[in-house]
């Protein structure tokens, strides 16, 4: 039986067909519409065509057969990129409620041939079809452009008319919204809702051709009205397809084709042209030489919700649809019942039984043939989420758009790269994921160790599979935390990456190596240096390091040389952890530290307040470079924690016993610290020392180095609220001491709690602040709100207590030479030996019996402790 046999079987069908009974079954339709994929199916069925076109690149026809593949699972996209710029690419999405999608295995499972017969991508890509953005070969419309470089176009796959979305304009001429049209005259102010209505709820059985048929007539009387519809690169897509389209027909025959294509180029394909006049528009396009493969795709790249342009709102609510035998909204609510169960949440079976209850009769009290996506969720806000929007998030980000990863079989094409990839990818455990997870890395293991390269090489790809995020409950540089999530648009960025080498770890080292050369500032090469530690690229670094020492010895700028220092010297904790030697590393931070010193002093002069805060960031960066070597950062063992070496008050975390060790080493105590680094340790504290006494160094920086020299514990008694009356005297106008205050107390350095625990600090700040006249006030207050405003609410609440009770009655502030309100001048005996035995159990030196607390606690000097 021929396909226009089975047509007129099936019941009709003259519209569906070009003009003349033997013309080919014309299917137009939604693309990632259930509905449109299963009357494509039906009609197929009820057809029997003898070939296949498909709205989609010509350069893909070879690919096809992969669709019959076991491993290859939708969401797919066929991935189009050009061969010396694979940058320049084109994404053509498809998913398993595709009704491309479901036609090619339609096709695929009884070897009916399938040609694509799009505009070619080599033609789409030379003319920038396929960057910032643009609309795609593959549809027009708001809904088909990537939302920015990488994100390429979306092809063949995108809305029903392959123009619905958005209006938008192309010179002078309006995009029209087909759906939008549509639902307007059918008196519907929401076009996905009256798609819902009148195909996605629509039930089967019936004439197979009938939605082809009133959608292809609604279609044409649109372009009758419109014409192009501002669409006006659609007129060259139309032109290649009816090329295409004739070539079948002559092979095939007219009545054995079936086209399936974007409802919006049905009237332009029944369109009567002539061969000649079609090649008249086609002639003279560019061209360039392009590859075609398979890529894994996501729900939440399909979905605009998350950013992609050319997509549907809610994929994993059609995916649903179109899976879902019977029932569609019972089972639905089942799934988010389950979802919610999992989250901890309290739901029940009758939690569903009445959701689904509210569902229908919404739908009833809204006129509509089913309850749709917006009835459901109602319902499941107001049953199962008992009104809040906190679960409702939720299950729409799972469930309503969703995490699912599509796969492709490895005999796909790939570039060398990608296949490398993917190898390191299973020996190491590692599986891409649509949803986002994190991963602990212990550094010592060899397989953790072997997947923090891989991540770390990538990330120098500009792969960001991976980002690393501070680690929870450790900070040893033993321990790595990332986060990870493959997105589609890394493909490309793998296929990009090729152009460095066929391995990762050779596309890393020459990557690496020409970023050392092309680096402007010497920031970038010891940023450079550090992630080349960390991706084990020992090739890579004698180049980087050969970099480095040039531009450090030509570098004057002690900004440059300032922001430099920190990571360089961060690297230098590398070296137990990954065996790596950093014995080159250390003596270019020695050198570099040297040319600060000497530089800092008068970079710091005559400086506005912009260049000063900037001068405040570099101080307390080379702070943390200088305690992380005269800490023995290079050599401290993988253990070691992260804020060795710096003092309390630098920036990052550092432990009290941390602290200590790091000011052992300057004093000279046993650390086993070269004599060298802990005459940088010293030679930094007399740079900060010179700072805070000069005249014409900015107030934020005096501060600043009076902050760090406090928390060093190298002032003596009474030194640091010294440095405070200074700054605050009479003498100093208003916004220099305001600035200054900000650098003491400010920068995130526990500030705060420092005036809560040392009363005559605070007494001194107060007197300063309420001395101030009202003029100098307003020109303060801005310094002082970001300086105050930065603590935490408790630490405001004591601060604001302890003004408004004010140092003992007359609210004057405390002599310094007296003992604080609310603290003794000396040490209570009595209190201190009563938390003793609490100590020493805790320490494991005795069960806190009246014998042992004289010999076990105070033996072990805990007396100092209390």
């Amino acid at each position: 039986m021929t396909a226009t046999q089975g047509r007129t079987a099936a019941g009709g069908g003259a519209t569906a067909r070009a003009a003349g009974a033997d013309g080919p079954l014309l299917l137009g339709v939604r693309h990632h519409g259930p509905g449109s994929a299963r009357a494509v199916r039906s009609a197929l069925d009820a057809a029997g065509p003898q070939v296949l076109l498909i709205e989609g690149p010509p350069e893909a026809d070879g690919l096809v057969a992969l669709a019959a593949e076991a491993d290859m699972r939708p969401p797919v996209a066929l991935l189009a990129h050009i061969v010396d710029e694979p940058g320049r690419s084109a994404f053509w999405p498809l998913a398993e409620f595709s009704p491309e999608w479901v036609a090619i295995q339609w096709a695929v499972r009884r070897g009916v041939p399938v040609r694509f017969m799009d505009l070619p991508a080599a033609h789409a890509l030379a003319r920038g079809e396929g960057e910032g953005g643009e609309a795609p070969p593959g549809d027009t419309g708001g809904d088909a452009g990537g939302d920015g470089p990488g994100d390429g176009q979306e092809g063949a796959a995108g809305r029903p008319d392959d123009a619905a979305g958005a209006a938008g304009a192309t010179g002078d001429a309006v995009r029209v919204d087909p759906l939008a049209v549509l639902a307007e005259t059918a008196g519907y102010d929401d076009p996905e809702r009256w798609w819902e209505d009148v195909v996605e709820h629509r039930a089967g059985g019936g004439d197979a051709f009938a939605p082809f048929e009133a959608l292809g007539e609604a279609m044409g009387a649109l372009r009758e009205t419109y014409g192009s519809g501002g669409h006006d690169r659609d007129l060259l897509r139309e032109a290649y397809m009816r090329l295409q389209l004739r070539a079948a027909q002559r092979e095939f025959g007219a009545d054995q084709v079936a086209v399936v294509c974007g409802a919006w180029h049905v009237p332009a394909l029944r369109q009567k042209t002539s061969v000649a006049a079609d090649r008249a528009l086609l002639k003279g396009l560019p061209k360039v030489k392009v590859d075609m493969t398979w890529v894994p795709w996501t729900h939440r790249r399909l979905s605009r919700h998350s950013g992609y342009g050319a997509g549907i709102d809610s994929p994993g609510w059609y995916g649903h649809l179109f899976s879902a035998p019977d029932r569609p909204v019972e089972r639905w609510l089942t799934k988010v019942a389950g979802l919610l169960r999992d989250e901890d949440r309290i739901v029940s079976s009758a939690h569903v039984i009445e959701a689904v209850r509210l569902a229908d009769t919404l739908a009833v009290m809204r006129g509509r043939p089913l309850a749709g996506l917006t009835e459901t969720m109602d319902a499941v806000r107001a049953v199962m989420c008992e009104g809040s929007d906190v679960p409702l998030a939720l299950v729409h980000d799972r469930l309503v758009v969703g995490d699912v990863l599509g796969e492709v079989p490895d005999a796909a094409p790939a570039v060398p790269l990608q296949r490398d990839l993917t190898r390191l990818q299973r020996r190491l455990r590692l599986k891409p994921e649509a949803l986002e997870r994190e991963l602990e890395l212990d550094l010592r293991k060899d397989t953790d160790a072997a997947r923090s390269r891989l991540l770390h090489r990538l990330r120098l790809l500009g792969v960001g599979w991976g980002e690393p995020v501070e680690s929870r409950g450790s900070t040893g540089t033993f321990r790595e935390s990332w986060r990870l999530r493959w997105e589609p648009e890394l493909s490309v960025r793998v296929a990009e990456a090729g152009v460095w080498g066929t391995t990762v770890v050779g596309a890393a080292t020459a990557k690496a190596e020409a970023d050392a050369v092309g680096a402007g500032v010497l920031a970038e090469v010891t940023a450079l240096a550090e992630r080349c530690l960390l991706a084990e690229l020992p090739e890579a670094l004698p180049v980087v390091m050969r970099v480095l020492a040039d531009r450090a010895a030509l570098d004057a700028d002690v900004g440059h040389l300032a922001q430099a220092l920190p990571a360089l010297v961060r690297s230098l904790r590398y070296g137990d952890v990954r065996g790596t030697d950093t014995g080159a590393l250390g003596e270019v931070a020695l050198g570099l530290a040297e040319r600060v010193f000497v530089g800092l002093p008068p970079a710091c002069v005559g400086l506005d307040a912009e260049a000063a805060e900037a001068m405040r960031g570099h101080v307390d960066g080379v702070h943390l470079a200088v305690g992380l070597l005269a800490g023995g950062g290079a050599s401290g063992g993988p253990e070691a924690p992260a804020g060795v070496g710096g003092a309390a008050g630098a920036v990052g975390p550092v432990g009290a016993v941390e602290a200590a060790e790091a000011t052992a080493s300057v004093r000279g105590a046993e650390g086993g610290v070269s004599a060298e680094v802990g005459g940088v340790r010293g030679r930094w504290l007399g740079v900060l020392r010179g700072l805070v006494g000069g005249e014409r160094v900015a107030g934020g920086v005096r501060g600043r180095c009076a902050r760090l020299l406090m928390d060093d514990g190298v002032l003596a008694e009474g030194e640091a609220a010294r440095f405070v009356g200074l700054a605050l005297s009479p003498g100093t106008e208003p916004g220099e001491a305001a600035a200054w205050i900000e650098g003491f107390l400010g920068g995130g350095a526990g500030g705060g709690l420092l005036l809560v625990h040392d009363e005559r600090l605070l007494g001194l700040v107060d007197q300063w602040l309420t001395g101030v006249s009202g003029d100098a006030f307003v020109d303060v207050l801005p310094l002082l709100r970001r300086t105050f405003g930065a603590y935490e609410s408790g630490v405001r609440r004591t601060l604001g207590e302890l003004v408004r009770r004010g140092p003992g009655h007359s609210g004057a502030a405390v002599p310094l030479a007296e003992g604080a309100s609310g603290f003794g001048a000396e040490l209570d005996p009595g209190r201190a030996d009563a938390v003793l035995p609490v100590v020493g159990l805790l320490l494991g030196l005795g069960d806190g019996s009246a014998g042992e607390r004289g010999a076990g606690v105070r033996g072990n000097s805990l007396t100092g402790v209390a």
